[in-house]
């Protein structure tokens, strides 16, 4: 039977794993559902349908799943879907979708959330991504697996950050960020490739020199953009390391840092 504190309050409907251990104070609303292993600490509100995997560690103050901050919202039937093994610090706000989009934010697994960190309504936030403090993602963003968002870094809405990429503290995306890419500044702008990210996480080095060269291709030979497409579409037959950027690049209707 899931441990509850006695000061928590957890409504009868919600569905909690047999471990489930639920903090002091915190409340947990009747379309709630949660998976084993999970702990919520003190003063956590978990609300609206939401659904939380395995192995998630929540701390005290987080606010998980209530309505979208989205004046279009008219008290549809929405969603947040969080996956497993998160790490989701204090007041971490993540809010449901929205019915003009997907009805539903969803988080990955094995992602860090630290403090203060915002994820508005119909994100798509993939695996192992790094949110530093302050972070905060407008609605509609999507951000690829192994992202590192700097603290104070903001996104606008319905901007895409591609896998691998980094984005330096203090930063403001308001265009796509590529695979792979680190930028920076406010607006963001490219800096260079995540070179030291990649190589922790096993990229031979043969791949990291692809991805460079393809930063030159993008943004230091002076071609248009649909020439640099052309270019790195051919250098992925060759190195299929590319394949990401190259599949990012044809879906970017916002543009992307320049």
């Amino acid at each position: 039977m899931a441990k509850i504190h006695p000061a928590a309050l957890v409504d009868g409907r919600a569905e909690l794993a047999a471990d489930v251990e639920v903090g002091a104070y915190t409340i947990v609303g009747p379309d709630v559902r949660i998976g084993a292993g999970t702990v919520l600490g003190p003063h956590v509100v978990v609300t609206g349908r939401t659904t939380i995997g395995a192995r998630n560690r929540i701390f005290q103050f987080a606010s998980i799943g209530d309505i979208p901050q989205d004046r279009k919202y008219g008290g549809e039937p929405t969603a947040l879907a969080i996956g497993d093994d998160n790490l989701i610090r204090e007041y971490v706000s993540i809010n449901a979708g929205t019915a003009q989009d997907r009805g539903v934010t969803t988080v990955g697994n094995a992602n860090w959330l630290l403090a203060y960190v915002h994820i508005a309504h119909d994100c798509a936030v993939g695996d192992h991504t790094t949110f530093s403090n302050n972070a905060q993602l407008a609605g509609h963003v999507s951000i690829g697996d192994y992202v590192t968002m700097g603290g104070f870094t903001g996104v606008h809405q319905f901007c895409r950050v591609g896998a691998h990429a980094m984005i330096a503290a203090g930063s403001i995306v308001l265009q796509d960020v590529p695979p792979f890419i680190t930028a920076a500044g406010y607006p963001a702008k490219p800096a260079g490739t995540n070179n030291e990210g990649l190589r922790r996480r096993g990229f031979a080095s043969a791949d990291i020199a692809a991805v460079r060269r393809a930063y030159r291709t993008l943004y230091r030979e002076g071609l248009a953009f649909d020439d640099a497409k052309a270019a790195l579409g051919a250098a992925a037959r060759d190195a299929p390391v590319l394949a990401p950027l190259v599949e990012f690049l044809a879906q970017s209707p916002r543009g992307i840092v320049r």
